[in-house]
């Protein structure tokens, strides 16, 4: 039975910078895409958050710029919380699949597996090769 599940991911990145937020932000959402087989067309929405320290660009333009043209897409900032990870890029992906909820693989990665250890358990990233899948993927 299809229903709508929430996938979670985060990342971090090392600086306010437009580059590095869009290139977080696209690594994560493609081991998202990757690691649950994640077709645009099953996405409900998508609701991203940043850390007050980030400014430098939205990081829903990682999703337009991965095809995700459709899907409505939200940015917020996450609250603030004395000693909560800073350079943080959050998001909740509104998937509609048939795959239950324990069958979801989030993605958690960089700084951002301290957020959750249980759920960072990623098999070995090669990130070349994760960089030329986006490439071949990029409106």
């Amino acid at each position: 039975m299809t229903c709508c599940r929430g996938i979670r991911g985060a990342t971090t990145v090392t600086e306010n910078s437009r580059d590095a937020i869009l290139q977080a932000t696209r690594q994560m959402l493609a081991l998202m895409i990757r690691r649950n087989g994640i077709e645009s067309a099953d996405v409900a929405s998508v609701l991203f958050t940043v850390t007050k320290d980030l400014d430098a660009e939205f990081p829903a333009l990682a999703a337009r710029q991965l095809g995700w043209i459709e899907v409505p897409l939200l940015c917020g900032y996450e609250i603030s919380v004395a000693g909560s990870l800073p350079m943080c890029v959050r998001v909740l992906v509104h998937w509609n699949t048939d795959k239950g909820q324990k069958d979801i693989h989030h993605v958690y990665i960089h700084d951002a597996v301290k957020l959750r250890p249980d759920l960072s358990k990623l098999p070995p990233v090669d990130w070349q090769e994760l960089e030329t899948w986006i490439s071949s993927h990029l409106s």
